[in-house]
């Protein structure tokens, strides 16, 4: 049983990453908006637990952490031996909001944390290219297509977007045809902070030059689709 409380908004992909998590997880827990329109990030009690002002972050008990892929890992790391999701009878309603963890799932195969250290690391290294490399190419096309008005949008900063974003995309699924999951076999933590990326990237226009990619097309079918992403990819980002 945890005692966990995630501060931040939905419409944060880093937001997104922690709640999906702790769905996988089974784990009890409860949001409180943070960030964006919602504010609260800027106040002295907030700072005081995330003194960079940013979502989201986790009060675990008396225990506080901010940076989604560190919160990702630790989730995993204490509570996480099996992957845990809802049986696809039990799927909640379309536009669910997940503030509240939903008891009761049911093990799945595979585990989040893998417990071969070679797995692990492959894990971790996957989690920290989105983070320094994927997150950075694309960050910029999606400030300019969701968060500027269409008057104000910058097509040269848009289209270097792109043409930094799709190599990475081709990389992906030539690493997705060897193998059914970022790390092997079986769904891992690795493979949350990478599905939201996609989502994002994929709220964009397609651009002519947009690589073919099956092997990617088919890996984020399926993660997605798992019932504890569904509440999660179904807010509009922002």
């Amino acid at each position: 049983m945890s005692n966990l409380r995630i501060w931040g908004r939905m419409s944060s992909l880093n937001v997104r990453k922690v709640v999906w998590c702790a769905q996988e997880l089974a784990l009890d827990f409860q949001r409180t908006e943070a960030g964006g329109q919602f504010g609260v990030v800027k106040t002295p009690e907030y700072e005081a637990l995330n003194p960079n002002a940013l979502v989201p972050v986790i009060q675990d008990g008396d225990y506080v952490l901010w940076e989604s892929n560190v919160i990702v890992r630790y989730l995993c790391a204490k509570y996480g031996a099996p992957s845990l999701a809802t049986s696809y009878a039990s799927r909640p309603p379309k536009g669910a909001s997940p503030y509240l963890g939903r008891p009761g799932a049911a093990a799945t195969a595979g585990t989040l944390y893998p417990t071969e250290l070679a797995a692990r690391f492959d894990a971790e290294r996957w989690m920290d290219w989105q983070q320094t490399t994927m997150n950075p190419a694309g960050r910029d096309g999606f400030i300019q297509w969701v968060r500027t008005a269409p008057a104000q949008r910058d097509a040269a900063t848009y289209l270097q977007s792109v043409a930094t974003t799709e190599p990475l995309l081709a990389m992906l699924d030539a690493h997705l045809a060897q193998q059914p999951f970022m790390v092997g076999d079986s769904f891992t933590m690795a493979d949350i902070p990478i599905a939201c990326e996609i989502h994002r990237w994929r709220a964009l226009p397609l651009s002519d030059t947009a690589p073919l990619t099956p092997h990617l097309d088919r890996w984020y079918q399926v993660v997605s689709g798992r019932p504890t992403a569904l509440v999660v990819l179904d807010h509009p980002l922002t």
